[in-house]
């Protein structure tokens, strides 16, 4: 279904963007070019490359499609790297260059073989003339000599010609452009393509994916069978899972522009390069990232849910454009040593993913401060429950569990409550993206597994009576006295017993309840020290014990509980 629906996706964008390679060829990063006359004789080099420093990037150009390379010899036509094109390796501070060239000499070989081979279906191309003559010569010294060949030899940038007076590379005159879309297979389609359904030839080795987080540089795969125990019957490498060549060019070049650098189509969830497309063309995809991205440094104010309601607005289906049937696909890839993992995988229609998306927002809302964003990013949710805050500590596999349940509108990972309670234990403190995904958490439980039970609201909520609930509130009461009774204190309850207090009350309430009174006793202002009498007392009323132990999820009510009633001190204050 994945390859399927990525295959369709291709179709769709080659057919309306000239920038999409068409079949048999792809957009490549060309930093440098030979420019050479009619006669193959040297005439420059172009730097297409853009930018400062490391960052430079090179100008993309449309090439004959790259070659799968191995461990052995296998060149581009037309384009490659300077052991290829020249025979001149890039240097190995680990290795002898003197060993290097042999091989190098090789791979020029390969190149030049392989422009030959060519040659009597270009016979009347000035361009391919050019280029074997400027290899056949190798007549290198001008070009070595030129300035940026030093840059070119030491980084083994990729390079390619252009003739004198074009506009084009070599390799996109006409008479290429058509020779190499019209190659055909020497024989008959010997196999039925497992995505199309139709006889195609079918390919060994597919297409690198690159542009995926951490995986290898120069790409990895998501079909690929390179070890014995992953073939069936004897057949070899991608004969196990039969995809025929057009197949395996249109899903392989729809996933890498996607991937590719820049691309509006993209957003990095944990681990998981994800991207997303529709089958026909969507507004929603150029505002999926918005939703779940941090909001620009200038609109810290982001709006969400302005985004949502356009495509709820009842006229949605009075436009043809914004049809809420739409199929809408979300794909998470993870790297898996030479191979892409499938962390995540979505399908449905636009209006369930609005739908959900929107419903994911109204769980997650809870009371702040007037300064904290409206609505919390995807990224501030996940790493509240990572170590020290950072991104390279959120759990893997909790970032796909936890995107998969927003599309779907199904339960959060019962993992996301415990990493999040977690943290406050160690950290001993209640943030606002903390407490929203608690309150989110219990809400999706409260409403799929006990329809009949309150669920957690966005404020304080006097007549919640769950024991998890009162006690986080009667926990930050009692903090609330002991702050007031002691000015500038640097360390409070919350410091010391809250560990205890959340999940096994009876052990340190009486306590508690001890210390209240001292508190409280020290407030010069009797009317503070009545009106927090009052809030405790309306508290206990229904709590004749306190219990041995809370369960995870009434521990996650404590949370709630506490945040909420302090969030409520504040807003009293605020008032006055």
């Amino acid at each position: 279904m994945i390859l399927q629906a990525l295959t369709v996706y291709y179709h769709r964008i080659a057919s309306a963007d000239d920038n999409v390679a068409k079949e048999g060829f792809e957009k490549k990063e060309i930093p440098f070019i030979i420019i050479i006359d009619k006669d193959g004789k040297f005439v420059d080099i172009q730097d297409t490359r853009s930018g400062e420093g490391k960052k430079k990037i090179g100008r993309q150009f449309t090439v004959p499609r790259a070659v799968k390379k191995t461990s052995g010899i296998a060149a581009n036509f037309l384009w490659d790297t300077p052991a290829y094109v020249v025979g001149i390796p890039k240097p190995d501070p680990k290795k002898d260059t003197q060993k290097l060239l042999p091989r190098a000499k090789e791979q020029h070989q390969a190149f030049l073989h392989r422009i030959k081979s060519w040659s009597e279906q270009l016979v009347s191309d000035i361009g391919v003339a050019a280029v074997l003559s400027f290899l056949e010569k190798q007549d290198w010294r001008t070009l070595f000599s030129h300035p940026c060949w030093n840059e070119i030899e030491a980084t083994g940038a990729l390079v390619s010609f252009q003739l004198e007076g074009d506009r084009c590379l070599v390799c996109e005159r006409p008479s290429v452009v058509s020779a190499t879309s019209h190659k055909k297979k020497d024989t008959e389609p010997d196999s039925i393509c497992l995505i199309t359904g139709e006889p195609d030839h079918p390919v060994r080795l597919h297409t690198a994916i690159k542009g995926v987080w951490g995986a290898q540089t120069s790409g990895a795969n998501i079909v690929s069978f390179n070890l014995d125990a992953f073939k069936s019957y004897g057949k070899e490498q991608g004969e196990n899972a039969p995809v025929g060549s057009r197949a395996e060019f249109a899903y392989t070049t729809a996933l890498n522009q996607l991937l590719k650098r820049g691309s509006q189509q993209r957003i990095q969830v944990g681990d998981a390069s994800t991207v997303f497309w529709a089958e026909k063309k969507h507004p929603l995809e150029d505002v999926f990232a918005d939703l779940f991205g941090e909001p620009a440094k200038e609109d810290h104010a982001q709006d969400h849910k302005s985004l949502i309601a356009a495509f709820r607005a009842p006229q949605i289906g009075s436009r043809g454009e914004l049809d809420p049937q739409t199929r809408f696909y979300v794909l998470g890839l993870a790297p898996n040593a030479s191979r892409l993992a499938v962390r995540f995988w979505y399908e449905g229609t636009v209006r369930q993913v609005v739908d959900n998306i929107a419903r994911h927002f109204d769980d997650c809302t809870i009371v702040h401060g007037p300064t904290q964003p409206e609505t919390l990013s995807l990224f501030r949710l996940l790493v509240a429950t990572a170590l020290q805050g950072k991104s390279e500590n959120i759990q893997p596999n909790l970032t796909g569990d936890f995107f998969r349940a927003i599309l779907s509108g199904t339960p959060y990972p019962r993992s996301l409550l415990s990493s999040a309670l977690r943290r406050v234990r160690a950290e001993r403190e209640i943030t606002y993206p903390r407490a929203a995904l608690i309150k989110a958490v219990l809400v999706r439980e409260a409403r799929y597994y006990h329809p009949d039970a309150k669920e957690v609201g966005m404020s304080l909520d006097t007549s919640n009576s769950n024991i998890g609930y009162r006690l986080g509130r009667l926990f930050a009461v009692l903090e609330k006295a002991q702050e007031e009774a002691n000015p500038g204190i640097n360390a409070t309850i919350r410091d010391r017993f809250y560990g205890a207090a959340s999940s096994t009350p009876v052990a340190v309430f009486s306590l508690l309840m001890k210390l209240k009174n001292h508190h409280i006793s020290k407030l010069e202002n009797r009317g503070r020290a009545i009106n927090l009498e009052r809030i405790i007392g309306e508290i206990m009323s229904d709590i004749t014990d306190f219990p041995v132990h809370l369960s995870l999820s009434d521990q996650g009510r404590f949370a709630v509980g506490y945040y909420h009633q302090r969030q409520n001190f504040f807003t009293k204050k605020d008032n006055q």
